[in-house]
């Protein structure tokens, strides 16, 4: 295929075309269609329920979409993408017997593209140490999560509600540490229903209502064109069920 869309398709890292996922006669996601371009924050904003978590799952290759297709550089997800694709998820997936340092070993084993050395480099900022263990930790579980997530080279980062359970005065050190493990043409993708905490670094937000995309647009040119912040499109899309478009 040579098509202009497709030619266009290459030069984003990810696009999402027509995606639906139906587990029974619920319909999580919904034909949702949108493009990711290199180098960008995106902030996915929605409350629970909304179709983020399994949007996520299936750019990283863990859920098949229903219908529609998602095109990573250009080809459809598949063992290869993984290898550039680092996903976060919500749930804790590390076993109970592990230290930080295992989790480390763990990932090192697993992925190829892991650093040890930004590994340890993120642990140090999250405050944590290689002998704690990880089924003791609380707040410590979500940092553990982010470290060993962006510990890869991967060049999209899909972080699924990595501020919970983080208190508010960590937030903003913890966004601060993500966003120096980042090479400048990588992508982030970070969910959320913390919006202010996600407007201070995003270069573009996306909402899901009910299990569509609900809008998609750039922070700056929201704030320039339509004198709005994210916070004020997040009360007016769901708050009044409204969905304009940026």
């Amino acid at each position: 295929k040579n098509s202009r869309n497709d030619e266009e398709c290459i030069k984003m890292i990810l696009e999402s075309r027509e995606v639906t996922k139906k587990y029974g006669s619920k319909t999580a996601v919904n034909q949702v269609s949108l493009q990711l371009e290199p180098g960008l924050v995106y902030a996915m904003l929605g409350p629970n329920g909304s179709g983020k978590t399994t949007w996520m799952k299936m750019v990283a290759g863990l859920v098949k979409p229903t219908n529609g297709e998602i095109l990573y550089q250009g080809t459809p997800i598949g063992k290869e993408s993984k290898k550039e694709i680092a996903y976060m998820s919500t749930e804790p997936y590390f076993y109970n017997w592990m230290t930080v340092s295992d989790v480390g070993k763990y990932y090192e084993d697993f992925f190829e593209d892991f650093s040890m050395e930004k590994y340890r480099q993120m642990i140090s900022r999250m405050e944590l140490t290689e002998d704690m263990k990880a089924k003791k930790l609380s707040s410590g579980m979500a940092k553990l999560k982010i470290a060993v997530t962006m510990a890869r080279e991967a060049r999209l980062y899909l972080l699924d509600e990595p501020l919970n359970g983080i208190d508010l005065l960590a937030r903003d050190q913890i966004m601060k540490s993500i966003l120096e493990a980042i090479d400048p043409d990588v992508t982030l993708v970070v969910s959320s229903h913390l919006v202010d905490e996600l407007e201070r670094v995003a270069d573009a937000a996306i909402f899901m209502k009910d299990g569509i995309l609900a809008n998609q647009c750039m922070v700056e040119e929201l704030r320039i064109n339509q004198h709005k912040s994210v916070v004020d499109l997040y009360r007016e899309i769901y708050g009044h069920g409204g969905e304009e478009v940026c």
